[in-house]
Parts: C-alpha cells; sequence; structure tokens
C-alpha cells in the first residue's frame, strides 16, 4: 500500500491485533489482562468465535470496472466513516486507566459509533460530553423500573439516541480466569494481585493519576463507603439479567430513540423482538464469555441474515479480530460490526493513542480487503461471498 495514504494516527509497529496484544501483555496486569482475554469454562467458544469467522471465504473479482472503494456506512439514519464500531466493555478504567474516555474521543474523531456499558468506569455524563452526544448505551436491565427509567433518562438528556439492552446475560459467566485471579464478584485484590502491579508501572502510574476505578454510572444509585462483600450484593440485588418480552415491551414505549436487542442468536427471539419494533439486533454471545457449549457468532448470524435480513438491522460482535474479518462478517449477512477486544488492546499497547490508532488499522486493514476483492461499497460484500459456511 502506498505510504501517502497511510493514516497519520497508523503507528507501523503494530500493524495487527496480534501486536497490540503482545504489547499490552507487557504493560497490564495479569488478573486484569485476563479479565479481557478470556471466556467462561475451557474457552472452546472464545476459539470458535474467530476459528469459523475465518473459514469465511471471498472472490475477488480482477476484471471488473473498479474504480474505488468506500467503507462509508449508513446506520439508523447516521452516516459513518466504517462499517465497525466500539463494543461495550465492563470495568475499562481497570484493564487500562481512562481507557473509556480514550476510546470514546477516538470514535468521536473518526466518526464511527461508540457503546458505553452500564458496567463500565465512565459517567453517561462524561461520555455525552465527550462524544457531543453521539454514543450508544448499553443497559445491564435493572431490577426495578425507578432506576431503568432513570437511567432511560439520563442517556436520553445526554443526547444518545440508540439503546442496546442485554439478552446474554441471566447469569454470570463462569470464568476460571476470573475465579482464580479473585475478580468474580465480589472482587478480592491479592497479595499477588499486588505484585503483578508493582510489575506494571506505567499502568500503577496511570491508574494513580486517573484515580481508583469505579462503576460511574452508578455511583449516584450506590451507597457510600461499601466494602468489597457489599459491592456484590448490591449488583446483585440492583439487576436482573434475564431479560423478557414484557421487560423489552416496557422499554419500547418508554424509549423514543432506536432500540438494538444484543445476544440474540435463534430464530425463535429473533422473531420475538422484532415483533416488539426493535431496530436491529446484534447477533453476539459475549465474547465467549458466557456459554462455552454456544455456537460461534458467524452461524448464527447466516441463518438470521437469511430469514431476516430485510426486516430489521442485523449486526454482529464476538471473534473479530481484522479488516478481513470485517468483510467476512458483512458478506455473511452483517450490516454492521463491533470490536471491544481489539479496542482494550490498542489502548493498552499505545496509551492515549491506542483508540485513534486501532481504528486507523482496521480501516487500512479493510480497505486493502476491498480493493482487492474490486468491491466498491462495503454493502456489496455478499455479491463476493464463496462459502456461507452454513451447517
Amino acid at each position: 500500500m502506498d505510504k501517502n495514504t497511510i493514516s497519520t494516527d497508523f503507528n507501523s509497529n503494530y500493524p495487527s491485533v496480534s501486536d497490540l496484544e503482545k504489547k499490552s501483555s507487557k504493560r497490564i496486569p495479569k488478573f486484569a489482562y485476563e479479565y479481557l482475554i478470556g471466556g467462561c469454562n475451557d474457552e472452546l467458544n472464545l476459539a470458535r468465535n474467530s476459528a469459523e469467522i475465518q473459514q469465511v471465504k471471498l472472490m475477488p473479482q480482477y476484471l471488473s470496472a473498479h474504480r474505488s472503494s468506500s467503507l462509508s456506512t449508513s446506520l439508523f439514519g447516521q452516516q459513518y466513516d466504517a462499517p465497525f464500531g466500539i463494543a461495550p466493555i465492563g470495568l475499562q478504567g481497570l484493564i487500562w486507566p481512562n481507557s473509556c474516555e480514550i476510546l470514546a474521543k477516538a470514535a468521536l474523531k473518526h466518526n464511527i459509533p461508540f457503546i458505553l456499558s452500564t458496567v463500565t468506569t465512565a459517567s453517561i455524563e462524561q461520555i455525552g460530553e465527550l462524544t457531543d452526544g453521539k454514543f450508544w448505551f448499553q443497559l445491564y436491565h435493572p431490577a426495578e423500573n425507578k432506576l431503568r427509567d432513570d437511567i432511560l433518562e439520563r442517556i436520553k438528556n445526554a443526547g444518545c439516541d440508540v439503546l442496546v439492552i442485554l439478552a446474554d446475560t441471566p447469569s454470570f459467566g463462569f470464568r476460571y480466569r476470573d475465579i482464580r485471579n479473585g475478580l468474580s464478584m465480589p472482587p478480592k485484590m491479592s497479595v499477588k494481585n499486588f505484585l503483578q502491579v508493582l510489575q506494571r508501572p506505567t499502568w500503577a502510574m496511570q491508574t494513580l493519576f486517573y484515580g481508583k476505578p469505579g462503576f460511574a454510572t452508578l455511583k449516584p444509585y450506590m451507597p457510600k463507603n461499601l466494602d468489597l462483600n457489599q459491592l456484590g450484593h448490591f449488583m446483585d440485588q440492583t439487576f436482573d439479567g434475564r431479560l423478557n418480552e414484557d421487560k423489552i415491551k416496557a422499554i419500547r414505549k418508554l424509549w423514543d430513540g432506536k432500540l438494538v436487542v444484543k445476544g440474540i442468536v435463534n430464530e425463535q427471539d429473533a422473531e420475538k423482538v422484532i415483533k416488539l419494533g426493535a431496530d436491529g439486533i446484534i447477533v453476539s454471545n459475549h465474547g465467549g464469555r458466557q456459554l462455552d457449549a454456544g455456537e460461534s457468532t458467524i452461524k448464527p448470524l447466516q441463518h438470521l441474515a437469511d430469514k431476516y435480513g430485510d426486516q430489521v438491522t442485523l449486526m454482529m460482535d464476538s471473534g473479530i479480530n481484522s479488516g478481513p474479518d470485517i468483510a467476512r462478517c458483512m458478506a455473511s449477512g452483517a450490516k454492521f460490526t463491533f470490536m471491544g477486544r481489539a479496542f482494550m488492546h490498542g489502548v493498552g499497547a499505545l496509551g492515549a493513542t491506542g483508540g485513534d490508532h486501532t481504528t486507523a488499522m482496521l480501516k487500512l486493514q479493510l480497505q486493502q480487503v476491498l480493493e482487492q476483492l474490486g468491491c466498491e461499497n462495503v454493502q456489496d460484500l455478499p455479491g463476493h461471498l464463496v462459502s456461507q459456511n452454513h451447517s
């Protein structure tokens, strides 16, 4: 690729997510790094996600009358500069200090969507200011309607117009790494973890500078001076993870903006959320962190796209690690994609410039794929699909 076309945000020492991951592993304490990279149980579905995306093959058309390729993508009435966004991630400031804010700024700069998690370390109001209100919000469903309504009012006042409600967390994932590291609920900071922090001085200094991470959005609802055991009890009492039709119906009545349900992987659930008025579905298995015996995300995406692709906006996350992966998912029926770990590796590796670098890197990778295929628009990628990988 001509060096003149390479974005100034791109650091050529780290041309892949794998490169970023290697660097971030040396800068993030082990307990936080394993929280980021880990899946549940034996991590089979974590590996399956990436492996089965990579089985999708694309067909180039070398003799076509190709002029140029565009990454521009329309989604829910907004025009984005690329067909990917930053997925919601819990406890971002624990993985790398100030990372939530870094990524929100990068998303605004590069004109891609940023999804804020209920349980991350920056508040709704902070992210609303940093993004000029151009952000999405992922809601862990509260146990009480009063809290639900208050959070919805806050995100509306902050300018958010896309609400994502989570379907795939009826229970905490059984994550061996987190249990061994004391990061189950409630978390426990052991002597071993403190020693890991001492081995990562940049992370430690940044944490001192930005302060101890906490659940910033939930702070107004939390009793003061909670100890760790009380925090675990508070989280259990505050959220009711099992989504159902009545909860979606109630939110649909309250929320005037776009409504997306995340974690849908079968036809029965897809039909229900479409009938309830959802504008979009994110096909997801929570990054392989909830059900190890489940399918990879690319398989249900292909089935749902065949049946419902013209009825609802289908998006996908989990297992996407590169520009070619984005192209494979869009060729398989996704209208948009989201990545979480890739961006966190970028910030962990490069700090304040990590969000810009990761976005620029993925844009360059995807642009090269489109040019190679002779595909002028990302919306045309299904026409280059060789194997639908159905089983």
